[in-house]
Parts: structure tokens; sequence; C-alpha cells
């Protein structure tokens, strides 16, 4: 195994968007480790003075060009041997904050409640990582539990530049709170090198992101990319010690759910030899369909069955 680390700069990051010609800034082999740095917000988001900020992300609000709204992602990384049709497993050993601070923002007409809401508010939230809490205004100590709310593949060429906000089958802007250390995330691979990105780091995060931020912060992980040959994924799914994750996302919560579900009925045929029907009706008895996020245009639900139940 080969350890690289990718380091956050004007030259390693893009602003707002997934592009499936955009040349990668790394080329890696299957198997080896790969240690990210990413940055976080605007310019609108810098903390007052006394916190830690990342020097580079001053260098990419200067000079970075943000053709779409969206994310600040490192990347994209090139993983030999990866072709459509295959599968990129991203194994996250590792996410660590780099920085005292997060933000939280509240915008008129976006959110799940976006008529209730008519001012902005841009909050600073102070982090402690040594007891990994962060101190919310009105005295909560709230735990925090890091993890990337974008890890993504480039999507088709066909499709150009796409935003950064809105997650597809090549994953992206997931938001699930499930893919921290410990977790995979595997994704359809949809131009050669798959050409993984990542970003969005959160802090802390509710099922939901119901004002369309979480603690939104900087953060560097550490991950495994791994090539799986022919597998003609459709969906990301993800697995975690404890649980087998299938996802779904569309503009329609129903069809989220729909599509979680064809797909977990699936995975049960493939990892325990269900039938349709006995995958159909063990998703109904044992199966928590969970709302991920529902602020990136398409929502997005999470399908959760616990390992345990596999025989």
């Amino acid at each position: 195994m080969t350890i690289h680390h990718l380091h956050a700069s004007v030259e390693t990051c893009h602003w707002g968007l997934f592009d499936g010609a955009m040349p990668p800034v790394l080329r890696i082999a299957s198997g080896d480790r790969l240690t990210v740095d990413t940055v976080s917000g605007g310019p609108d988001a810098l903390p007052p003075a006394g916190f830690l900020v990342p020097p580079e992300l001053y260098d990419i609000h200067a000079r970075s060009p943000r053709s779409l709204p969206g994310h600040i992602l490192t990347g994209p990384v090139h993983v030999d041997g990866a072709e459509p049709g295959d599968t990129l497993e991203v194994r996250v050993v590792d996410v660590r904050l780099r920085q005292d601070w997060g933000y939280n923002l509240i915008r008129p007409l976006a959110g799940t409640l976006p008529l209730e809401f008519d001012t902005s508010r841009m909050l600073n939230i102070p982090l402690d990582a040594e007891r990994m809490t962060g101190r919310l205004p009105w005295g909560l100590d709230l735990p925090l539990h890091p993890f990337f709310g974008v890890m993504g593949v480039a999507p088709p060429k066909s499709w150009g530049r796409i935003s950064t906000i809105v997650p597809r089958s090549h994953g992206g802007n997931l938001d699930n709170k499930e893919l921290g250390p410990g977790a995979s995330l595997f994704l359809p691979v949809h131009v050669p090198g798959a050409l993984f990105s990542c970003g969005d780091g959160h802090a802390a995060q509710g099922d939901g992101e119901v004002c369309t931020t979480a603690i939104e912060t900087a953060l560097r992980g550490t991950f495994e990319l791994i090539v799986h040959k022919g597998t003609g994924l459709a969906h990301p799914r993800a697995e975690t010690p404890t649980h087998l994750i299938t996802m779904g996302m569309d503009p329609d919560l129903d069809q989220c759910l729909a599509i979680a579900l064809r797909d977990m009925i699936v995975l049960l045929g493939e990892r325990a030899g269900l039938s349709r029907e006995d995958a159909y009706t063990l998703c109904s008895v044992a199966v928590d369909f969970r709302v991920t996020q529902t602020v990136n245009t398409h929502r997005g639900v999470h399908a959760m069955l616990s390992k345990s139940l596999l025989v």
C-alpha cells in the first residue's frame, strides 16, 4: 500500500462543480491509502479574529474560479484501473477537524421551510477538538461526529459540468452522517479513473439537515480507495461495521424511499440469497428508512439493515 497526502490549495481544489472532463490532480493505485485536506465556506463564513483559518482558504477565495454555486472540493483523484461499470469503494479510515470553528447558515427561500425565515443568519460555532464538542450560542455543548457531506466520483462526461449541490448516482452531496470512520461508501464509476473528490466537512449534522447547513468546517480525511471490477452498481451504497445501507436521491421524497427500497431488495438477494418476496418482507419488518436530507434539490432517504440479521 502506498500512502498519499493531498493538501488543499488553488491547484488541488475545485469550487462548485463535478465534471467528467476535469483532469486529475493525483493518480493512485487501487488499494492505496489517501489523506485529503479540505476547506469549507466562502468569505462570508470566515470567523472573527482569534480563530484558526487554514491559510489556503484565503488564497482559494482570491484565486479559485467559481463557475457554479456549491462546495469547495479537493480532487479529483484518478484511481488506476477504474472503468465505467466498476465500483469505487471509499473506505473511511479516519476523519479529523482541521480548525477550531465551524459555521451554520440560514437563508431566506432555502431549506425545508423556505418561506418561514425571512432573514439570513450566519453563526460561527467554536469547536473543541479535545472534548469533541461545539458550543452553540445558547450554551449547549453539542457532541461532534465529523464526516464528509460530499464524497463523489465524476459524473458521465455527457452531463457536462454539474453543481456539487445535487446528489445523484455519482454520489456527491449525500449528507449522510453514517459515513464516518469505519464506513465504506460504494460509488458507481462513470469515467476512467473514477475521479474521486471530497469536501463539505461537517462537524455535526442531524438527519434532514433542515436549514441547509450542518456545522460546516474544514476536515482531514484518510481513505482507502479500492476498485471492484464489473459490478454494474446503479446507485450509491454503504456499509458500516453494523449496517448495510442503500440510498435514494430524487426531487420527490416518496421516490427516494422507493429507490432505496428497491436497491435494498437487490442487495438482500446478493448478500443473503433472499427472493424478492422474502427481501420485501424483511424490509418491512426490519429495515429503517431515514430521511438523509431535504434541502439539496434532490432529497435523500437511506435504508439501514442490521448486519446481525443476515444469515
